[in-house]
């Protein structure tokens, strides 16, 4: 029985999106019809899915490239806005997340926030691992690939537990942000942020060390 898939596919590197498509259509079922449209902004994919959604025909299945330029009107700035409302207009679709990041507060925060089906980091994929990402997305999600589940693994068998707040102070640290500009970035004070970095330098055993080393040994215990 023959069986129609919708899917689109949303980058800004027109040729990847090509290679994608072409590796669909070349490893499909047999019994499968693969229907798919192609968005280059976010602003295009937003198009897509409202017309989908009006038309009763939403995506079974959504690529969606962490790094894209903002919409026009800036209330969209990468592809992880754009799967939050396809989790809210297609709660049904299933959304396969791919990216060039492989930092571990990066994976981390997009499995909270989105718990995508699938989970691809650019530098794993072959046209083989897309292929299979695919159809375990169909029929038994989620699929991870390599690196994001190396990543899950590692902290989860740690016996450091952190918070949201302390992985992003260790990430934004990591990206050089300074301590007094943290605040920018938390609902929370500077002095609370100070006795948060102390308390973490406790926890990875670097009490009276600098930044550096703490994000050192935060980074060998796979948290940045």
């Amino acid at each position: 029985m023959e069986e129609t898939i919708r899917i689109l596919m949303t980058d800004d590197h027109p040729i990847i999106i090509e290679g994608y498509q072409n590796t669909l259509l070349a490893t499909k079922k047999e019994n499968q019809i693969l229907q798919i449209d192609i968005a280059n902004t976010c602003d295009q994919s937003i198009d897509f899915m409202k017309k989908a959604v009006d038309k009763e025909l939403p995506y079974h299945v959504l690529f969606m490239d962490i790094s894209l330029p903002p919409s026009e009107d800036g209330g969209f700035t990468s592809g992880e806005d754009l799967a939050k409302y396809a989790r809210r207009i297609m709660p049904s679709a299933k959304i396969i997340m791919l990216t060039m990041f492989n930092e571990p507060y990066r994976i981390h925060h997009i499995i909270k926030d989105i718990d995508p089906e699938g989970f691809l980091i650019k530098s794993d994929l072959t046209s083989r691992e897309l292929a299979s990402a695919f159809q375990a997305v169909l029929f038994k999600p989620p699929f991870y690939s390599a690196t994001v589940s190396t990543t899950i693994r590692k902290t989860i068998t740690d016996d450091i537990n952190l918070d949201d707040i302390d992985r992003k102070i260790l990430y934004l640290l990591s990206q050089g942000i300074r301590t007094k500009s943290l605040k920018d970035h938390f609902e929370i004070s500077l002095s609370a942020i100070e006795k948060r970095k102390k308390q973490l330098k406790i926890i990875f055993e670097v009490e009276n060390s600098n930044d550096e080393n703490l994000l050192a040994v935060a980074k060998k215990a796979g948290f940045i």
